[in-house]
């Protein structure tokens, strides 16, 4: 069984910081493309940063310059640094992933539960 598990969310003042941390755990073969997705009270889903297994990112315009994606393949961990935190940013953040089991079947996209993220002075 795999599991994502994220942590690090909170209540931030504007123009502050967070690193948002998502693990992998269970019988897992290989992580291919990771990445963090986020969604507001009343708003869709959207895409925030996508990393690769060789560590290529991409990040949707509202973030650029202020976040930070990362992963650490040791520990089958990654991480989302956000710096410059607007009430905008408000949202649950939930981490997904693109991971083949050790049990040789298919890969399969999962995801974590997500975390609260509130930028509020």
């Amino acid at each position: 069984q795999v599991q994502l598990v994220e942590s690090g969310g909170g209540l931030v003042q504007p123009g502050g910081s967070l690193r948002l941390s998502c693990a992998a755990s269970g019988s897992i073969f290989s992580i291919y493309n990771m990445g963090w997705y986020r969604q507001a009270p009343g708003k869709q889903r959207e895409l925030v940063a996508l990393i690769t297994s060789g560590g290529s990112t991409n990040y949707a315009d509202s973030v650029k310059g202020r976040f930070t994606i990362s992963r650490d393949n040791a520990k089958n961990t990654m991480y989302l640094q956000m710096n410059s935190l607007l009430p905008d940013d408000t949202a649950v953040y939930s981490c997904k992933g693109d991971i083949r089991p050790r049990d040789g079947g298919p890969t399969y996209r999962y995801w974590g539960q997500g975390t609260q993220v509130t930028v509020s002075s």
